[in-house]
C-alpha cells in the first residue's frame, strides 16, 4: 500500500509541475475552468487522487478545477466523454 501511495503522490506531484510549466509556456491557456473527468466511482483512490489533483492545480492555476466522476463500464463512460469533448485542453481524463 506504501508504494501505491507513493506513485500516487508522484502522479499528483509531476502533473502539478506539469500544468505549471504549460502555464509558463502559454500564459492565455486556463482562461476558464478546467474539468477533470473521474472514470470511477466516488470514494476510490482514483476519487480521492483526482479530487487532491483538482485543488493543487485550482492553487497553481488560478482558475477552477473541477472534478467529476463519470463511472461506467470499468472507465470507458468516462474515457468516451473525453474523447468527444472539444479538444481544447480543458477537459481531462
Amino acid at each position: 500500500m506504501t508504494g501505491f501511495a507513493s506513485a500516487a503522490r508522484a502522479l499528483v506531484a509531476s502533473m502539478v509541475l506539469a500544468a505549471s510549466a504549460v502555464a509558463a509556456a502559454a500564459q492565455t491557456y486556463p482562461s476558464k475552468p478546467i474539468r477533470i473527468v473521474l472514470p470511477y466511482v466516488p470514494g476510490g483512490i482514483i476519487d480521492t487522487a483526482g479530487r487532491n489533483l483538482a485543488v493543487r492545480l485550482s492553487e497553481a492555476l488560478g482558475v477552477s478545477v473541477v472534478a467529476e466522476n463519470r463511472p461506467g463500464a470499468g472507465g470507458v463512460v468516462g474515457s468516451d466523454a473525453v474523447a468527444r469533448a472539444v479538444p481544447d485542453g480543458y477537459t481531462i481524463l
